[in-house]
């Protein structure tokens, strides 16, 4: 009797693939290259990066001389199928279809897979986009559909892979072969490359050590304090953060963050990190400057990776200088990435300068609060009441009217222009114009609670259509 076995349905563990994304080593091996054409010396430099002996048959004399400076043998005729003996690759930069097709006949009779440049069709295979931190290498496909979305994938990549990744991926080629034979179990040589990942990311910025190798081979992380990182979040567009702050956002174990930084900033830092809201809400409920610092030499104490996330630029009324010095009173090492500030976002969100030749010579940062949220006492007003400077004005809800009052009071010109730019960079981004004078009556209208930066000057002029009225010659 026979039995008839049905056969065996089991999910795909992959999707379908246009292309096997593979990397060939072809170092010391012949690659022959038919063509004189930008493309085709494009392709010369990166088989000639990859360590081949590059063969490229140009064509022409004048061609032969647009690879002059690479490291391959050029001559100045076309192709010939015995070229094509022992090559392992073969690429062609052919405009004629019927010698395209002879190319491709002879280099597949050879034995050498083919490419021929702008013709996938009678491609066996495809040159990436890629993205190069030796030994780490990224290869980015679009199948020949889109190169150029290829590009804008590799340049999103490019600016959040560091580049001293690449001294911790050779140490990791170079330590491999001692491992093997100091630690025997596989269990344990993960763990200690995930230890070695947990620690290249921490400290991509210097170059590994034998010191690093053999503490982590004893199977446990060197006793050290954590690091203490102010970044700057800027006025509220995550597009806005610096790369050197999303690196930073990347590698933290716990981010410390006010109530000004948006959830869409917090989404660029890995995912296993803690997020711990600490705002400061002017003239309402806080979390103090002390219980702060208090938490940030703890955390660090215990060996985290402490981002200290600040709207703006932490070094504009950020308080950074309490933080700095309560780290640095710990022994906590502590490190500073600035970001874009809200003057210039909302100048930048505006479409006008904060200085001018002629006409706003400097710009001076004003807090619009003291410690006891009433305007401070000691603001220079001869330096507010300067025409040539730009003047912004931090925090100023509660403040600005008393501001413009003992502003004008001591000389400024009442017709001077003045913005009010409420979640500046946001997309509930708004603002009110008008003049010193009447700027605070004005700022009522924008939405309770927003965060709010008053540019006054005349670099404002255009946005405020004061242009005739206010004297520039002043």
């Amino acid at each position: 009797m026979t039995i008839e076995r049905k056969p065996e349905i089991t999910q795909a563990r992959i999707a379908p693939l246009p292309n096997l994304p593979v990397f060939h080593k072809i170092a010391g091996r012949k690659v022959v290259v038919a063509g004189g054409s930008e493309g085709a010396l494009w392709k010369v430099e990166l088989l000639s990066a990859a360590g081949a002996e590059v063969l490229v048959l140009a064509g022409h004399e004048a061609a032969a001389r647009l690879f002059a400076a690479q490291p391959a043998t050029v001559l100045p005729r076309p192709w010939q199928p015995a070229d094509l003996d022992g090559a392992a690759l073969a690429l062609a930069d052919i405009a004629d279809r019927e010698e395209a097709l002879r190319f491709v006949a002879a280099a597949r009779a050879a034995g050498a897979p083919v490419n021929i440049i702008d013709q996938t069709e009678l491609c066996d295979f495809q040159f990436g986009t890629i993205v190069n931190r030796n030994p780490v290498v990224l290869a980015i496909s679009t199948d020949g559909g889109a190169p150029m979305l290829g590009q804008s994938i590799r340049a999103r990549i490019e600016t959040v892979l560091p580049l001293g990744l690449s001294a911790w991926a050779k140490a990791a080629q170079a330590w491999r072969p001692l491992l093997k034979e100091k630690i025997g179990r596989f269990q344990d040589r993960r763990a200690f490359w995930q230890r070695f990942v947990d620690r290249a990311w921490a400290e991509v910025d210097r170059a590994p050590t034998e010191r690093d190798r053999d503490e982590l081979l004893e199977g446990a992380e060197r006793i050290q304090k954590g690091k203490v990182t102010l970044v700057g979040a800027g006025p509220g567009d995550p597009e806005l953060l610096t790369l050197k702050a999303v690196r930073a956002l990347q590698s933290a174990t716990i981010i410390l963050y006010d109530d000004l930084v948006g959830p869409e900033v917090l989404e660029l830092a890995r995912r296993e990190a803690r997020r711990v809201a600490v705002g400061k809400t002017g003239h309402g409920p806080s979390c103090s400057q002390k219980e702060i610092n208090r938490r940030i030499v703890d955390l660090a104490r215990a060996g985290e990776t402490v981002v200290r996330l600040k709207g703006g630029d932490p070094l504009i009324f950020g308080r950074a200088t309490e933080e700095i010095d309560a780290c640095r009173a710990a022994g906590i090492e502590v490190a500073i990435v600035p970001g874009v500030s809200a003057a210039q976002g909302a100048a930048a969100a505006l479409g006008f300068s904060l200085t001018e030749r002629k006409e706003a010579r400097r710009v001076q940062f004003v807090t619009g609060h003291g410690a006891d949220g009433k305007l401070p006492v000691d603001i220079d007003w001869k330096a507010i009441a300067d025409p040539v400077a730009t003047t912004v004005l931090y925090m100023p809800r509660k403040t600005l009217a008393e501001f413009a009052e003992r502003a004008l009071e001591q000389g400024l010109d009442p017709n001077l222009p003045a913005l009010a730019v409420a979640s500046a960079t946001l997309p509930a981004q708004a603002h009110v114009s008008g003049t010193i004078a009447d700027i605070a009556g004005r700022t009522a209208t924008l939405t309770a609670g927003a965060p709010v930066t008053i540019i006054i000057g005349r670099v404002a002029r255009e946005r405020v259509g004061l242009a005739t009225e206010v004297n520039l010659a002043a």
